[in-house]
């Protein structure tokens, strides 16, 4: 099994940035890929970012492009999410999620990954 806890929530204003943590821990080698999600209150929770454990390479929803940036620590087996610029839209529970089988295509199916975290709250006010 793998635990996945996500840290680094909070208020911000709009414009302003945040970065989350996604740490990882127990059976860590099993995870071939990490993606972030969010649902914000009254809708579907959406892809946000992903990134291949391995090649490093990185997945963004249109709506974040440019703005988000994901990366991570293998020493520390653990994922960043950085925020920049964000808006009040972008308020929503962040999720960070692992996955065994890693497929570029199906990065942002967040019915095939394995493992949640419990989420975070991020509030941007305008």
């Amino acid at each position: 099994q793998v635990q996945l806890v996500e840290s680094g929530g909070g208020l911000v204003q709009a414009g302003g940035s945040l970065r989350l943590s996604c740490a990882a821990s127990g059976r860590t080698f099993s995870v071939n890929g990490v993606g972030w999600f969010r649902q914000a209150p009254g809708k579907e929770r959406e892809f946000v970012a992903g990134i291949s454990w391995s090649a490093g390479t990185t997945y963004f929803a249109d709506s974040v492009k440019g703005r988000f940036t994901i990366s991570r620590d293998n020493a520390e087996n653990t994922v960043y999410l950085q925020m920049n610029s964000l808006k009040p839209e972008d308020t929503a529970v962040y999720y960070c999620a692992g996955k065994i089988v890693f497929r570029a295509s199906r990065v942002a199916y967040q019915g095939e990954y394995d493992y949640w975290g419990q989420g975070t709250q991020v509030t941007v006010s305008s």
